[in-house]
Parts: C-alpha cells; sequence; structure tokens
C-alpha cells in the first residue's frame, strides 16, 4: 500500500519526492506504523476502515 501511496496519490508522491532521504524513510516508517494499527486483517493484506461522502447533483 505504500509502494501504491508513494507512486500514485499526488500528495504523498510529492511529499516524498520532497524529503530528503532520511526524511523519506521517517515518513515510510510513519505510514507503515499507520496502516499496521488500523489493519483488521491478519493474512498479509491490509483491510482497513474508512469513510467518504458522496455527492450526487442533479441539475433540473
Amino acid at each position: 500500500m505504500l509502494d501504491v501511496f508513494k507512486s500514485y496519490y499526488g500528495p504523498v508522491l510529492k511529499t516524498f519526492a520532497a524529503l530528503p532521504g532520511q526524511g523519506q524513510d521517517a515518513l515510510a516508517k510513519d505510514f507503515l506504523e499507520l496502516f499496521e494499527r488500523f489493519n483488521r486483517s491478519n493474512d498479509g493484506t491490509l483491510v482497513a476502515p474508512s469513510e467518504y461522502l458522496e455527492v450526487v447533483v442533479v441539475k433540473g
């Protein structure tokens, strides 16, 4: 999941690109700890709770 965030999620991609090597390592460690804390799976996959807002606009 970290590779996906670092490669495709703009804000995380840009943050990693702006940090020196040690900063990138520290941020990666923080992300991995965050994923581990919220992961509800125990089979090597990531299952984490999330919320989202869906807005549907109908032009009338």
